[in-house]
C-alpha cells in the first residue's frame, strides 16, 4: 500500500505531495488551531525527509509556505506582506504580475496547480460569506487587512482564474499626500474646511487613481460627533477617529439567487439610521439616483466614481441616474446641482503618481446646462514659469507637418502626455477661482 501511494506520487512537486498528506490528516480530525497546525507539517516535514533528501533552507520555506497555504494567501502571501506592492494580478497558475512603486513587472514564482490556485480562491471568498463558482463566476472580496479582491472564474476567464488584489496596507492620511505632492497644503486645508462644513463632495478619477485612499483620508476631517455611516460592495475604508461609525457591506445573491443586498438597499436603510453623512464608496449605477436623494433631503455626504474629468463625471451621473428612474435630463440635472456642491477629479500621471488635478464647485444650471467652477488646477511646472509644454508639443507637430498649430484641449487632461514617461512630473495645484456657495460654511463657522 506504501509503495503503491508513492509510486502513486512521482512525478508530482514536493510541497503539493505535502499538502495533499496534510490535507488527508486534517480531514480526520475536527479542527485544528494554528499551534496544531505547525506541528503537523513539521511532523510532514520529517517523514518526508526520511524518505528523500531535503536541504535545511528548502525545509524551512516548505515549512512557511505549506502554512500560508492552509491558514493565508499561499505563495502570494509573501506579496501581500511586502509593503511596496500596491497591486497583484493573477492571470491564471502561472502568470503573476505585480505593480512596485508604481512599475508593472512579471513575478518569478507561480502557483503549482489550478486547483491550488482555486483552493486560495475559496479561501479568500469564504472569509467574507461570499461564494464564487462555474454559475457565478465574478466576485469582488476583500482581505482581513482591507485590500480589495476581484475574482473572475473560466469559462468567463478563458486562460484561467484571474485574480486581482488591490493592497491597502495602511491608511493614507492627509498629510502624506501633501508630503507625496499629491495635493497642496493650501488644497488640503481648503478641504478640510469643506468637508467639517458638511458640503457634499463627490470624488472622481479613472481606474487606480487613488479614489478610495483619498476618500479615506478625506473622511479623517470628519467631526468626532457626528453620527457615519459607509456603504461599499466590498469594506475598504479605515475610518478611526469617528465613535458613532456604522460599516455596512453589499451581499450578493445565494446559490439559488435569492439573499441579495445591494448599494440601493443599504442607502435606503442607511436613511433610517439617523445619519449625520453618508459615504459611499463607489457609485456604479442606479444607486446614484437614491445618493442624489439622501443629498436633497439634508443628509450630508462623499461618494466616488470612475469618470475621466470633473465634466465627464456629471455626464456619468446622469446616465447611471437613468438607470434607475424615467426622469427628465433637465429634471437630473437640477438634482445634481442641488446635491453636489463640490467635484475632486484625481489621475494618474506619467511617472505614474496620482495627483489631484482639479477641485471644482457645482455652481447651478444656465441654459440647460450644468455650470462648473473651477477653484483648483494642477499646473506642470513649464506652465507655471510661462512657458508651457503644449506650445511645446504643437510647435514640433507644426514643424514636422502633424498638426495643424492648433492647442489641444484635452491635453492637459491627458496629465502632459509626449515627455518620456521615466522623468518626475513637477507641478502643483494652484487655486484659480473662489468659492461662491458659502452658506453651509457661515453656518458652521468655518472659515477659508
Amino acid at each position: 500500500m506504501e509503495r503503491a501511494r508513492q509510486e502513486e506520487e512521482k512525478g508530482i512537486p514536493l510541497r503539493r505531495r505535502m499538502q495533499i498528506r496534510l490535507m488527508a490528516e486534517l480531514e480526520s480530525r475536527k479542527a485544528v488551531d494554528d499551534e496544531e497546525l505547525w506541528e503537523l507539517i513539521d511532523h510532514t516535514i520529517l517523514e518526508f525527509g526520511q524518505e528523500e533528501y531535503i536541504p535545511l533552507k528548502e525545509k524551512m520555506d516548505l515549512r512557511v509556505r505549506l502554512f500560508d497555504g492552509f491558514r493565508r494567501l499561499g505563495i502570494l502571501q509573501e506579496l501581500v506582506d511586502d509593503r511596496k506592492v500596491t497591486e497583484i494580478m493573477v492571470n491564471g497558475q502561472d502568470r503573476i504580475f505585480i505593480e512596485r512603486e508604481g512599475r508593472m513587472f512579471l513575478w518569478d514564482k507561480s502557483f503549482d496547480s489550478q486547483e491550488q490556485l482555486e483552493d486560495m480562491i475559496q479561501q479568500i471568498v469564504s472569509r467574507v460569506n461570499r461564494m464564487v463558482n462555474v454559475s457565478n463566476p465574478i466576485v469582488d472580496a476583500r482581505l482581513e487587512d482591507g485590500s480589495r479582491v476581484h475574482v473572475v472564474l473560466p469559462p468567463v476567464s478563458l486562460d484561467g482564474p484571474a485574480v486581482t488584489i488591490r493592497k491597502f496596507p495602511e491608511p493614507i492620511t492627509m498629510e502624506k499626500l501633501v508630503c507625496s505632492s499629491s495635493i497642496t497644503a493650501e488644497g488640503a486645508s481648503f478641504l478640510q474646511s469643506l468637508v467639517r462644513a458638511g458640503y457634499n463632495i463627490f470624488i472622481s478619477g479613472g481606474t487606480n487613481s487613488g479614489k478610495t485612499t483619498f476618500l479615506n483620508a478625506l473622511s479623517a476631517f470628519i467631526p468626532q460627533e457626528e453620527r457615519v455611516i459607509t456603504i461599499e460592495d466590498s469594506a475598504e475604508l479605515q475610518i478611526q477617529q469617528v465613535p458613532n461609525l456604522v460599516r455596512l457591506e453589499a451581499r450578493n445573491a445565494n446559490s439559488e439567487g435569492e439573499g441579495q443586498v445591494t448599494i440601493r438597499d443599504l442607502i435606503r436603510a442607511a436613511l433610517r439610521m439617523n445619519p449625520d453623512r453618508i459615504i459611499v464608496g463607489e457609485v456604479r449605477s442606479g444607486e446614484a439616483f437614491d445618493l442624489l436623494t439622501a443629498f436633497n433631503t439634508g443628509h450630508s455626504g462623499m461618494g466616488t466614481g470612475h469618470a475621466n474629468s470633473p465634466e465627464d463625471m456629471l455626464s456619468r451621473l446622469e446616465s447611471m441616474v437613468l438607470m434607475a428612474a424615467d426622469l427628465p435630463l433637465t429634471a437630473i440635472r437640477s438634482q445634481i446641482c442641488a446635491a453636489i456642491d463640490v467635484l475632486i477629479h484625481l489621475g494618474r500621471l506619467r511617472d505614474r503618481s496620482r495627483r489631484v488635478l482639479a477641485i471644482s464647485e457645482v455652481l447651478g444650471m444656465s441654459q440647460g446646462e450644468i455650470q462648473l467652477n473651477p477653484l483648483f488646477v494642477f499646473q506642470e511646472e513649464e506652465n507655471l514659469n510661462g512657458g508651457g509644454i503644449e506650445k511645446d508639443i504643437v510647435e514640433r507637430e507644426r514643424r514636422e507637418g502633424k498638426g495643424e498649430g492648433k492647442m489641444p484641449e484635452t491635453r492637459n487632461r491627458k496629465a502632459g502626455a509626449g515627455k518620456e514617461s521615466g522623468e518626475r512630473v513637477e507641478g502643483r495645484l494652484v487655486q484659480v477661482g473662489k468659492l461662491q456657495k458659502t452658506e453651509k460654511l457661515k453656518a458652521a463657522g468655518c472659515k477659508l
